[in-house]
This record gives structure tokens, C-alpha cells and sequence, in this order.
């Protein structure tokens, strides 16, 4: 326990409970999604059209691997725009469940399509995948222990929305190499230490959940 406790001394990580429910948390909405979910104001089912949103998503990296790669840069507008209002949702209902993963096939497959089609190294394109696996297992294993990242870190971490536009803004510049290469370093280096930093400042969050509640309250 002394070791424990003089390692969150040296990380004195910040974290929050769960807002809202643990379903939304899985989202990893940026700021952009979360802006456009505030008019809606929890009102607006998620499912439906995040749905809709994924399948235009997909039809418009059909059409770009097919060779019009122009489109692909609508890709992450659309889903955006169809799947951020939804944002603000409870995600209470009883397949909203769906929502988190939908997202991750969008985003996974958005990149690894961009990444492909502009020639990227496959092995540069893994490297970007792994950092955005290993965020969204760090943040399910949280949860399970009621953790919560801390609030900056879906700012830092630009969310899914943020990530895919950079990518299509890569993509029309014709810098994509350099942009995976940079934003999957970054994504590394920014997950992989936060990370570090917040398990190795956590004892046990079942016995300690008092101390993490105060922690939060500083946030």
C-alpha cells in the first residue's frame, strides 16, 4: 500500500465517476459531436441515426476504392453530422448498446480505407489502429472499475469525429503518410502515459471510491 501510495503522489491522476451511463462513455465523442448533441439536448435517439450515418459512410468508401477517392472525404462529415446529435442521449434504450461499436467500425475502417487507398504502409496503418484500440480497452476496462477518463482527455484525444476529419483533411492535402505517422505517435504518447499515470495513482477503486469521488470533485 505505501508503494501505492507514493506512486500516486508522483501521478496525482484525475478522475471522475461515470457520467450519465457507461454506454454514452463508450462513444468517445470529441468536441464536435458533443457541440452538436447539445441542441438536441438528449432528446434524439442514438441508434437510428448512427445507423444510417455508418451505412453512408460505407457506401462513400465503396465509391472512393472504387476510384473516385475525392468522396471519402465526405465520409467523416456525414457521420458527424448524422451520429452527433445523438451525442447528448442517455443511451438507455434497450439496443443502444450498439452505438459504441457502430462507431468503432466507422472510425476503424474509415482510417485503415484512408490509409489504404492513399498509400500509406500497412505497417504505419496498424500502428495508428493499435493506439486507438488500446484507448477504447483502457476506457472499457475503467468503467468496469467506475472510473472515468478524465474530461481533457476527450479533448487531447479529439474523439472519433476529430480523428476522422483530420484524416479526411490529410487525405485532400496529400500528406497522409506524415499525418499517420505524427497522429499515431501522438495517440501513443497521449493515451499510453495518461493511462499509465491514472492506474498507477488507483489502489483499489472498490475500497477507495470516496477518495476517487474527491478526486473528481476537483475536476
Amino acid at each position: 500500500m505505501t508503494g501505492a501510495s507514493s506512486a500516486s503522489s508522483r501521478f496525482p491522476a484525475r478522475m471522475t465517476p461515470v457520467p450519465r451511463s457507461a454506454v454514452a462513455a463508450y462513444r468517445d465523442d470529441g468536441p464536435a459531436s458533443r457541440m452538436m448533441g447539445r441542441p438536441a439536448a438528449g432528446q434524439l435517439p442514438p441508434l437510428p441515426p448512427v445507423l444510417v450515418g455508418t451505412f453512408v459512410v460505407g457506401v462513400l468508401l465503396g465509391v472512393g476504392v472504387a476510384g473516385t477517392g475525392g468522396l471519402t472525404a465526405f465520409a467523416p462529415a456525414v457521420a458527424l453530422l448524422l451520429a452527433g446529435p445523438g451525442s447528448s442521449h442517455p443511451h438507455g434504450g434497450r439496443l443502444d448498446w450498439l452505438v459504441p461499436p457502430i462507431l468503432r467500425l466507422a472510425e476503424y475502417g474509415f482510417a485503415a480505407s484512408a490509409g489504404f487507398s492513399t498509400g500509406v504502409p500497412p505497417w504505419l496503418i496498424f500502428l495508428l489502429l493499435g493506439a486507438l484500440a488500446f484507448h477504447h480497452y483502457d476506457v472499457v476496462y475503467r468503467i468496469r472499475q467506475r472510473l472515468y477518463p478524465p474530461a481533457w482527455l476527450a479533448v487531447a484525444g479529439l474523439g472519433w469525429d476529430g480523428r476522422m476529419l483530420l484524416l479526411a483533411l490529410g487525405g485532400l492535402t496529400e500528406r497522409m503518410t506524415l499525418l499517420f505517422a505524427l497522429l499515431a505517435i501522438y495517440l501513443w504518447l497521449l493515451f499510453g502515459w495518461e493511462s499509465l499515470t491514472c492506474w498507477l495513482a488507483t489502489t483499489h477503486p472498490e475500497t477507495d471510491s470516496g477518495e476517487l469521488r474527491e478526486l473528481g470533485a476537483h475536476d
